[in-house]
């Protein structure tokens, strides 16, 4: 049995005797080599981080087992998160694992399908806000000053603590810290836990050097990038459908402590990265997922040279997270045949 994220990480981890063990297995997920994009870009070698692997599809397991067990060591028995998806599949899962009455608060019409389902199944009480998942969070961090619930969502800080580990894997599995590590953002949680795992590894010599972080959000819903909130963000890339994102001061020193950049990509980039990860590398992503590796595309046209360089893309979610998106830009149709020898060989030797 593989050690979850609080065993195999826990001298860099806020927990002691105190701390109940807690775990789905989470963690420890596979970094894939490209067979394809990375050789038409010129890298050295490129990776795909599968965040998508963890127990509920998302990164954002990492993050809640540590949320969850600080939540329980303080004695709570509820806990509560506005989300687009991801957020509120991960608490619902270890809320039901470990007995915690869960309250989601998701925009609604604005959660893919994939996701709202996982809640459903895992028994959270789901409210849809006539809003957008700013104004959902904002609902939520009023009731938690109000209420004995602990807020999971990123702005607890043990969320940052449990995601970083994903900084300490890439390394662990590299043998070292990659030149440059592409990832989403949309909240801006992720990019920031990562700057602090690569921080904390140079800290007690594990590298000599942390890489460039490269940031993408996408254009819809780039308030970083523009510079001001957007009161209505638009993407296909719900997982980063944010207007004012909870870390975006911490986002922004991690992509200037590190030389990097956080910059936008629309949406069509985002669906042509999602196919091309599908057609060349096997690897279906949910589209906020792509947008990691829409970004690397962009980078030559930024003028960043990739040549001989080592580089990271995380993929934080699942491709079945959002099936909605596959079935609408896969632009495959199902080819009907009768259900017999002659008949199948004959359609194939058609070409058509």
């Amino acid at each position: 049995m593989f050690p979850g994220v609080i065993d195999r990480y826990r001298e860099f981890l806020p927990v002691d005797d105190a701390t109940p063990s807690v775990s789905l297995g989470e963690g420890t997920t596979p970094l894939v080599r490209s067979s394809s994009i990375g050789d038409s870009l010129g890298c050295r070698e490129l990776y795909f981080k599968l965040e998508g692997c963890n127990p509920t599809g998302s990164f954002k397991d990492r993050g809640m087992v540590v949320a969850i067990a600080k939540a329980l060591e303080a004695g709570k028995t509820r806990i509560i998160c506005a989300s687009t998806g991801n957020t509120s599949a991960s608490a619902a899962a270890y809320g039901a694992r470990y007995q915690l009455e869960t309250l989601v608060l998701v925009p609604a019409g604005e959660i893919a399908l994939g996701k709202l389902a996982q809640a459903m199944a895992y028994g959270a009480r789901i409210l849809a806000v006539n809003g957008s998942f700013d104004e959902a969070l904002t609902t939520v961090k009023g009731i938690v000053e109000s209420w004995d619930i602990e807020l999971v969502n990123s702005l607890n800080p043990y969320r940052i603590e449990g995601q970083k580990t994903g900084a300490f894997e890439i390394v662990d599995d590299l043998g070292g810290a990659p030149d440059i590590l592409c990832i989403p953002v949309g909240n801006a949680g992720n990019i920031t836990a990562y700057w602090k795992g690569f921080k904390e590894y140079r800290g007690i010599g594990r590298i000599g050097k942390t890489p460039k972080m490269m940031g993408f959000q996408a254009a819809g819903a780039a308030p970083i990038v523009r510079g001001v909130p957007i009161s209505n963000p638009k993407t296909i890339a719900t997982a980063i459908r944010i207007g004012n994102p909870a870390s975006w001061e911490q986002a922004e020193v991690a992509r200037d402590e590190s030389a990097g950049l956080i910059e936008m990509v629309d949406d069509n980039a985002i669906v042509e990265a999602y196919l091309r990860l599908a057609r060349e590398e096997g690897i279906f992503c949910e589209p906020a997922s792509a947008a990691s590796v829409a970004g690397l595309l962009k980078l030559p046209e930024l003028d960043v040279d990739l040549t001989g360089k080592t580089i990271v893309c995380v993929l934080t979610g699942n491709g079945l997270k959002d099936p909605g998106t596959a079935e609408k830009r896969a632009l495959v149709e199902l080819e009907y045949v009768e259900p017999d020898v002659v008949s199948v060989m004959n359609l194939l030797a058609s070409g058509k």
